[in-house]
């Protein structure tokens, strides 16, 4: 039996939460096109009989320009000392070096979004680059979009997991309540509707959440902005734009609950939030 656990570590969109999601088999993180979508560290477990991965997704790592970023930063970089393999998540058109230099522990490099070169052969002179890196156990050219070398990533790296007992039961995907999971469905979905700076200045935090065992389940989430500017783009005019956006992330939390769900959304403005240690204890950033 091998368990340990394996620290996804890269900078911004470069697609560590699709191959989480990817491999775990279930949507677990929120994912969109835009940097930074990733706030949070996100236990996701791969159960077998024979092993127990416990993938740590982490923030991207970035030069921080306020308290929240500093804290989601320093989160991702403390996960490098109390990983057993790291997985270091790469596009194919620069080296990662800022990164390398702070890691100690066995590494898999993952060069992912290959698909976007024009030859998937332009990626060997990178790879060759990689290689003097005596951390770098192995390295995996892949494209987590449309899963192409994704089985050999699992692979790879369930090969350099120390043999040990599982860490978790066996019926697990993540350590993370389903309150969380609604917080970060509702966050991906403000990412995917609203532009510029309005998915940033915004966090999500579950009220109440009452299960039932006949009809629909309950949740009253509240949505936290910095300007009343802000919160009228949440609403939008006659309160459109956020029956769309409840709309939206009422189905995706019914399919990850698997339970049909009334989601009740309210918006609050608090200001300069993200630049208040107080403020960023109360809605779980730490």
């Amino acid at each position: 039996m091998k368990s340990g656990f394996v620290t996804i570590v890269g900078r911004p969109n470069v697609g560590k939460s699709t191959i989480l999601n990817k491999i775990i088999g279930k949507q677990i993180t929120a994912i969109s096109h835009k940097p930074q979508t990733t706030r949070h560290k996100i236990l996701g477990i791969l159960n077998s009989t024979d092993y127990q991965v416990i993938f740590m997704d982490t923030p991207g790592v970035f030069k921080p320009a306020y308290t929240m970023q500093r804290l989601m930063v320093k989160s991702a970089l403390a996960t490098l000392k109390e990983t057993d393999i790291v997985l270091l998540v790469v596009e194919p058109f620069y080296l990662e070096l800022d990164l390398l230099s702070q890691i100690e522990k066995p590494t898999v490099l993952a060069i992912n979004k290959i698909d976007l070169l024009r030859d998937k052969t332009e990626v060997l002179p990178l790879v060759d680059k990689y290689k003097d890196y005596p951390m770098i156990k192995e390295i995996v050219p892949l494209s987590a979009f449309y899963n192409d070398g994704l089985a050999k990533l699992r692979d790879s790296v369930i090969s350099y997991l120390p043999e040990g007992e599982p860490y978790y039961p066996e019926d697990f995907i993540s350590d993370r309540p389903n309150r969380f999971f609604v917080t970060e469905i509702i966050r991906e979905h403000i990412f995917l509707l609203y532009g510029e700076e309005i998915p940033y200045a915004s966090t999500a935090v579950v009220e109440e959440f009452k299960e039932r065992e006949k009809g629909k389940y309950y949740i009253s989430v509240t949505i936290y902005v910095e300007r009343d500017s802000e919160k009228m783009i949440i609403l939008g005019e006659d309160g459109r734009a956020i029956k769309k956006l409840g709309t939206a992330a009422r189905r995706s939390i019914e399919k990850f609950l698997d339970h049909e769900v009334y989601l009740e959304l309210w918006v609050k403005v608090k200001k300069n939030w993200r630049k208040d240690p107080i403020a960023l204890r109360e809605f779980g950033y730490e």
